[in-house]
This record gives structure tokens, sequence and C-alpha cells, in this order.
């Protein structure tokens, strides 16, 4: 793991945030939830608590039991980072934090297929 994907991850406080006050897009295996931060600081809307976080996005993951066991969840997780990885470099999120919970039908989901839902949920949020 490089130093730009470990500061690419959320930390505690911030999951919260995006998830109460963020924009929630659904699709078949995934909840992500979108919270675009200021590059300002400090912002007016108070979201920035941090200065030292810059150039993000910033994401997380929430792989729950019912999405199935140990191997199953972290296969998930894997899937989710490659997906999300891949977005960043092809998409601008800009200043973003990005949350995103995986349903327990996403077990079965491939790479592709998560993939897909990633970007369509960008595109139904950018659409806000």
């Amino acid at each position: 793991m490089n130093a730009q994907q470990t500061s690419r991850r959320l930390v505690r406080g911030d999951f919260g945030r995006t998830i109460k006050s963020g924009a929630r897009v659904g699709s078949r295996d995934l909840t992500i939830h979108f919270l675009r931060v200021g590059s300002a600081w400090p912002d007016a809307a108070g979201v920035r608590k941090d200065v030292a976080l810059v150039g993000g996005p910033w994401f997380g993951l929430i792989v729950s039991k019912a999405v199935g066991n140990s191997v199953v969840r972290h296969t998930v997780a894997r899937r989710l980072r490659a997906a999300f990885a891949y977005l960043c470099d092809s998409v601008d999120l800009g200043e973003t934090y990005v949350v995103i919970r995986a349903r327990p039908s996403a077990a079965t989901a491939s790479s592709l297929e998560l993939g897909k839902q990633l970007v369509q949920a960008l595109k139904k949020m950018e659409s806000r």
C-alpha cells in the first residue's frame, strides 16, 4: 500500500459526517454516500475540520457480515477498492468524501459490475 492510497481513506468522524450530511445514491449492490468538501479552510459549511486534508477524494467502505463470511467480505472490499481507484483515475471527483456500503447482493457481483454501478452512481450524483 502506498502513501497515496492511505491518504485517501476516511477517518471515523468523516464516516459519520458523510452518511448524515451527504447525498445518497443507491444501486442494486451498493449504497454510495457523497459529501462535497470545500477546498478552502475553514469552510462556511463546517465540513472540513482538518487543515491537513487536501487532494481528495477520500473514501471509506462498509462491508457488513450480512454480505458473507470474512473471505467474501474481503473479496468484495478488494473489488470496491480497485473500482474506486479506477474511478479516481478516470473521473475528477475533486474534494469529496465517499462512503461505499456493500449490500448482501454485492457478494455475487463481479468487479466489472461493481465498477459500473459506481460510475452510474457518480453520474446520478453529478446530475443533482
